[in-house]
């Protein structure tokens, strides 16, 4: 892991829920101290030679990174909650990665974008708005509480958005793509909230 692993250096977002309210656990929701593994079709196999992590659409600059390489990037450990729209949410996790703000100012994201959509190796898919994107606690995560991001929890880089319900942090993320039309991802379009708020209860549409 790199420094940014170092527990000092942990920049703690836990009361992000003060923005919704004056409750840290949101309605509906049940502590729990496991991680449950979740996804549409199992953990799909990766080779860490021949992994590439893109970038493209409406950008300037389209980038590709191999997984050495994207580890390589400036990078933060962060404290945040975990909410699953299922109805459990994980306190404390500590997650390092690559902030999306570093990738929109690589890629020179054009002003016409305004929504993006994140490619999974599974196939899966998942929207947000570019605006939402830009939040503190997006981030491009390869590490958790001090180790390797596991591989049923989305290794070797997974989208965690705590503002949300983790169905918008996709797992085995292998790229973003910048719109400038919003299009809807997989669970979206299957009727589950395009805007996941969990201190709303915006679990389904």
């Amino acid at each position: 892991m790199t420094e940014a692993a170092e527990t000092d250096s942990i920049e703690d977002l836990t009361d992000l829920y003060r923005e919704y309210g004056d409750d840290r656990l949101p309605p509906g929701q049940r502590e729990t101290d496991r991680f449950p593994v979740l996804s549409k079709s199992g953990t799909p196999s990766w080779d860490p030679e021949t992994f590439e992590f893109e970038v493209w659409g409406a950008v300037e600059e389209p980038l590709s990174y191999s997984l050495s390489a994207f580890r390589e990037l400036p990078a933060v450990t962060q404290r945040q909650d975990f909410h699953c729209v299922t109805g459990w949410s994980k306190f404390d996790c500590a997650f390092t990665g690559v902030e999306f703000e570093e990738i929109v100012e690589r890629a020179g994201v054009r002003d016409d974008a305004d929504h993006v959509l994140f490619h999974a190796l599974d196939g899966y898919t998942t929207n947000l708005s570019l605006e939402e994107c830009a939040r503190e606690g997006v981030l491009f995560a390869y590490g958790f509480d001090g180790d390797d991001l596991p591989a049923d929890h989305g290794g070797p880089i997974r989208v965690v958005t705590p503002h949300k319900y983790a169905y918008k942090g996709a797992k085995w993320v292998s790229g973003v793509e910048f719109l400038t039309e919003k299009e809807l991802g997989y669970w979206e379009k299957r009727g589950y909230s395009d805007t996941a708020n969990p201190w709303n209860e915006e679990r389904y549409s």
